[in-house]
C-alpha cells in the first residue's frame, strides 16, 4: 500500500469516527428535553422525567466490560456495526411508546396514573444507551491512537468532540420546538419525526460504516492474541480517571438537564419563566451545547500546543466559579429573551389554536389585546394549556426573562467541553495493550450522566433547583484534583507492550 493510499485511509476513519461522534450525542441527548412530556404528565415531577435520561446512562453500567471485551474479540469495525443495529432498534421502541399502551394504566405515582407507553419508552432510551456506549468504547480510543496519545490524540478527541457538540446543540432545539407549549394534548407523537430522522441516520451510517475500511489498533482479530498479566484497574491514574468520567458525566449532563426543568416549571419553584417555557428552555439549553461545540473547537486547535492537564485544571476552576455565582445570584435578576429565541405574538396564537380559539378571534384578540373576546372560550383554554384569558393577555404583553443564573450555568459549557476527551486521554496514557479493556471500563463509568443528574433531580426536589447544583461544584472539585495530580502515572514498571499491535498512523 503506498504512503498516499496509507493516508486516506487514516483521513476517512477519522471521518467516519467524527461522524459516530455525532451520532452519540444525538441519541444521548434526546431522554432530557423528551422528559419534560414525561415531567408535565407526572404533574411536574422532573425526576421521573429524568427516568429516561437515567435509562440511557443505566446501560453504560451494564455495556462498559462487555463493549471493551468486543473490541478485542470482534474489533473495532465489527463492534460499531453492532452498535448501529442496537441504536435503531432502541429509538424504534421510543416510537413505538407513541403508539402503544398510552390508555392502558399498569401504576400510580402520588396522583398520577403510569401508562404503559412510559415503560417502553423507557426500555427504548435503556436499549439506546447500549448503543451509545458501544460506539463511544469505539470512538474515544480510535480517535486517541489515530492522532498518536498525548497532545495529538487530545486534539483529534476534541475536534470530533466538536461534532458531537453540535449534534448536542441541535437536539434539545428541535425537541423544544417540537413540543412548544406543553399541553394536555402533548405526547411522545410530537417528537416521532425527529426518531424517524435519527433511525434513517442509523441506517445510511450502517452502510458507510460496513464499506469503509478501518483500522484495529489492537491488531488483527484473526491472529493470537497478546497476553495481559496485569489490568486497567492495577494503573492508580486510570482508576482515579474512571471516577473522574463518572463525575464528568453526571455534569455535563447534570448541568442543562436540571436547567431545562427549571426554565421550563411555571410553578413557583421553578424560574418564574412568561410564555411558552418549554421552547424557551429548550433554546437557552441549547446554546450551552453550542457552547461545548466551540469549546471543543477551540480545544482542538489549541491542544497541539497546549498540555491536556493545563486545559481540565482551568476548566474545572473556571467552572466551579460560574456554578457558585449561579447559586448565590437571586432569580429575580434576570435578563430578557431575545425575540429570535421567543416571540410573545407566535406563542400566543399557537396557544390559541391549541385551545380550539377561531382564527377570527385570535385576530381580534392579538389586534386589540381584549380578553373579552376570549371569554367564551376560558373553561377551554384552562383545560387544554391550563391557563386563563388574562394569563394569555399577559404573556402576549410581557418580554419573557431568564434569570441570570441561567446565563452563568450555559457558560459552563465552555468549560465541560473538553474535559471528557482531556481526562480519557490523561487517563490512557501509557497503557498501551490495556486501553481497549480501559475503554470499556470508561464507557461502564459513563452511567454517572444518569446516576448523579438523577440524585440532582432529587435534591433539587427537596431543597429547591439552584441549591442541587452544590453537587455540580462537589464533582467539580475532584475533577480539579485529578488535574492537579491524579493523572500522574505512578506504575510505569508494568509492560504495557504489545508485540502484535499496529501503529494506526502507520495506516
Amino acid at each position: 500500500m503506498s504512503t498516499s493510499e496509507k493516508k486516506n485511509g487514516r483521513i476517512l476513519a477519522i471521518a467516519v469516527m467524527f461522524c459516530v461522534y455525532a451520532m452519540i450525542a444525538f441519541v444521548t441527548n434526546l431522554a432530557a428535553p423528551i422528559g419534560t412530556i414525561w415531567g408535565f404528565k407526572f404533574a411536574g415531577n422532573s425526576t421521573l422525567g429524568m427516568m429516561g435520561n437515567m435509562m440511557n446512562f443505566l446501560a453504560y453500567l451494564f455495556m462498559g466490560i462487555p463493549a471493551g471485551n468486543m473490541l478485542v474479540k470482534i474489533g473495532y469495525k465489527k463492534t460499531a456495526l453492532w452498535a448501529m443495529g442496537v441504536g435503531f432498534a432502541g429509538l424504534l421502541v421510543q416510537w413505538l411508546s407513541s403508539i402503544v399502551g398510552a390508555d392502558t394504566v399498569i401504576g400510580s405515582v402520588g396522583e398520577s396514573h403510569v401508562t404503559l407507553n412510559f415503560l417502553i419508552y423507557l426500555l427504548g432510551a435503556f436499549i439506546c444507551g447500549f448503543c451509545v456506549c458501544m460506539l463511544n468504547t469505539v470512538c474515544c480510543p480510535m480517535l486517541n491512537l489515530l492522532g498518536g496519545g498525548g497532545k495529538t490524540g487530545n486534539q483529534l478527541l476534541q475536534s470530533g468532540g466538536a461534532l458531537n457538540s453540535l449534534a448536542g446543540t441541535l437536539t434539545p432545539l428541535f425537541v423544544g420546538a417540537m413540543i412548544g407549549q406543553l399541553t394536555t394534548k402533548t405526547q411522545m407523537g410530537d417528537v416521532a419525526p425527529l426518531l424517524w430522522v435519527a433511525m434513517g441516520v442509523f441506517a445510511v451510517a450502517f452502510v458507510v460504516v460496513s464499506l469503509t475500511a478501518i483500522p484495529e489498533p489492537s491488531g488483527s482479530t484473526k491472529g493470537p492474541k497478546a497476553k495481559f498479566s496485569h489490568s486497567p484497574w492495577n494503573f492508580r491514574h486510570t482508576v482515579l480517571g474512571v471516577i473522574a468520567i463518572f463525575f464528568y458525566v453526571g455534569i455535563e449532563i447534570g448541568i442543562p438537564g436540571t436547567l431545562n426543568f427549571y426554565l421550563a416549571d411555571q410553578s413557583a419553584t421553578g424560574a418564574g419563566v412568561i410564555g411558552a417555557a418549554s421552547t424557551i428552555a429548550g433554546a437557552i439549553v441549547a446554546i450551552y451545547w453550542l457552547l461545548m461545540l466551540v469549546g471543543r473547537t477551540l480545544s482542538g486547535f489549541i491542544s497541539g500546543s497546549v498540555s491536556t492537564r493545563t486545559q481540565i485544571t482551568t476548566v474545572a476552576a473556571t467552572g466551579i466559579i460560574l456554578v457558585v455565582l449561579a447559586i448565590l445570584i437571586p432569580k429575580e435578576k434576570g435578563v430578557a429573551v431575545p425575540s429570535i429565541v421567543y416571540d410573545p405574538v407566535e406563542n400566543t396564537v399557537s396557544v390559541l389554536e391549541t385551545a380550539g380559539v377561531y382564527t377570527g378571534d385570535i385576530e381580534k384578540f392579538i389586534e386589540t389585546r381584549d380578553i373579552t373576546s376570549l371569554a367564551p372560550y376560558a373553561k377551554t383554554i384552562h383545560n387544554e394549556v391550563q391557563l386563563t384569558p388574562g394569563d394569555i393577555l399577559t404573556n402576549l404583553s410581557t418580554t419573557p426573562r431568564v434569570p441570570v443564573s441561567a446565563l452563568l450555568l450555559i457558560l459552563c459549557g465552555l468549560c465541560t467541553s473538553c474535559m471528557w476527551g482531556g481526562i480519557f486521554n490523561l487517563a490512557v496514557e501509557g497503557l498501551g495493550k490495556y486501553t481497549a479493556q480501559a475503554s470499556g471500563i470508561f464507557m461502564m463509568m459513563v452511567v454517572g450522566g444518569g446516576v448523579m443528574p438523577l440524585v440532582q433531580s432529587w435534591i433539587a426536589g427537596e431543597a429547591g433547583y439552584m441549591a442541587s447544583y452544590w453537587l455540580i461544584v462537589a464533582m467539580l472539585a475532584y475533577i480539579l484534583f485529578y488535574g492537579v495530580a491524579g493523572y500522574k502515572n505512578v506504575n510505569t514498571d508494568i509492560p504495557v507492550a504489545e508485540e502484535e499491535a499496529t501503529d494506526p498512523r502507520s495506516l
